[in-house]
């Protein structure tokens, strides 16, 4: 199989779109380290999908009162 070129970097800009969110909202979680992981290349901010996609779900839950972490 032939190996796959990586896949972009996303902007904050799509990941808001992806996550139904605002570019705001990303730049609030950045700030309090709550949101997906991201990389600085110089003074822009990008988003590895995979980090996206694993960052969502690790906030899947089944009842309102779970918490992150609990088994």
């Amino acid at each position: 199989m032939a190996d796959l070129p990586p896949r972009p970097l996303a902007t904050p800009a799509e990941v808001a779109v992806y996550r139904r969110t605002s570019e705001a909202a990303l730049a609030q979680e950045r700030y309090r380290g709550t949101g997906p992981k991201f990389k600085k290349l110089g003074k822009r901010v990008f988003y590895d999908w995979d980090d996206v996609h694993q960052w969502i779900a690790s906030n899947t839950f089944q009842r309102t009162d779970d918490r992150p972490g609990a088994a």
